[in-house]
């Protein structure tokens, strides 16, 4: 096959494989807002309660919507294998797998932060092409409200299986800290999910969540509120290198924005001057490598586009490094190393994220 004015000879058999490529982003992108529906409609969870095969019908008895809007949803989920279908009595279950990760907002898996997340993104697209033909930045408080709820939401399952449990043991000598009474901060600590996992956790410490944008830390304090700690924790809203921050930090707290800061040297700098000689830093980042071949997974895929529309904007908007969200190790250490600490080290890591830790 030629094509057309160009001169070139097409592979068939290549193009037939990118169009299916394709054709299963086409299919993903088609079915978020559906996945998204399911969530809102309490679609997923009165499947899961049901606990047994259940008919369009019945599910749309148990949610107050319309049958045949029901009934294509469900075909559709059944397309994707987020459900499945029986056609001998057409009634669709969902997997108690799939449940954890579209029914339980507790489980260590569940995915609709994602969704909402994405949502948000689709809101800003006339300021992401301005973006890009201008070169400005874009503040993480210029975006729709939607990310900053569906981020917390969608962190918030890695931080509850693996914080307390994996992360904070994996660093020298600091849970044992911890469990006797530390002084923390948690910088660029958004919603205060982290924050909160850690207080509660830890009862005998004080923990003060830190973040340069006002509204996420109303949200934090209202999280607080709700899950009832209130004894040993403070949200507060300024950057990550105010004076107002303090000192004699044992532990300082960098979840998933290094790489999003402007001036992530001078606020590495400014935490090595907050903590106590003895003090950790915990950096938690995306799972990346120092080379762009070895990224160029489903993962990196993620994360890449996350960081050409948030990350990237968002330090650009002070004219930082632009770091991203696939900065990698080399890179990270780097930045650490400038800001003047001495020993760097990579503690643990999942599937999604790399956790750092770092000493004077």
């Amino acid at each position: 096959m030629q094509a057309e004015n160009t001169g070139k000879t097409i592979d068939e058999q290549k193009l037939q494989e990118f169009m299916q490529k394709a054709i299963v982003d086409i299919a993903g992108s088609y079915s978020s807002m559906l996945i998204i529906l399911g969530e809102r409609l309490g679609l997923y969870k009165a499947m899961a309660e049901a606990g047994h095969p259940i008919t369009s019908e019945e599910l749309a008895k148990k949610t107050n919507t319309h049958e045949r809007y029901v009934r294509e949803w469900l075909a559709n989920q059944a397309a994707g294998g987020y459900v499945t279908y029986n056609p001998e009595d057409g009634k669709y279950t969902l997997p108690p797998e799939q449940a954890m990760a579209l029914a339980d907002e507790n489980s260590p898996v569940y995915i609709h932060g994602a969704y909402q997340s994405l949502r948000s993104l689709f809101k800003d697209e006339e300021k992401f092409v301005e973006m890009f033909k201008s070169g400005k930045g874009f503040r993480w408080g210029e975006h729709h409200h939607d990310l900053f709820e569906g981020t917390a939401r969608f962190f918030k399952p890695s931080y509850v299986g693996n914080l307390v449990s994996s992360w904070i043991p994996s660093l020298d000598k600091v849970e044992e800290k911890l469990k006797q009474g530390a002084k923390v901060a948690d910088i660029g600590c958004g919603y205060g999910i982290s924050t909160i996992i850690m207080a509660k956790a830890y009862p005998n410490s004080q923990f003060y969540g830190f973040d340069n944008h006002g509204p996420s830390i109303e949200k934090a304090k209202d999280e607080s509120k709700k899950e009832g700690v209130l004894e040993n924790i403070e949200f507060i809203a300024v950057s990550a290198n105010d004076k107002s921050i303090g000192n004699d930090y044992d532990l300082i707290t960098f979840f998933d924005c290094l790489h999003d800061m402007g001036d992530p040297i001078g606020a590495m700098r400014f935490a090595k001057q907050s903590l106590k000689p003895d003090g950790t830093c915990m950096i938690v980042e995306p799972l990346a490598n120092d080379k762009v071949e070895d990224n160029l997974t489903l993962i990196g895929r993620t994360f890449y586009a996350a960081s050409t529309l948030v990350c990237v904007p968002n330090s650009l908007a002070d004219n930082g490094p632009a770091l991203g969200a696939q900065a990698g190790e080399k890179r990270i250490k780097e930045i650490v190393e400038a800001a003047g600490f001495t020993k760097f080290r990579r503690a643990t890591q999942t599937p999604f994220n790399i956790i750092y830790e770092v000493k004077p």
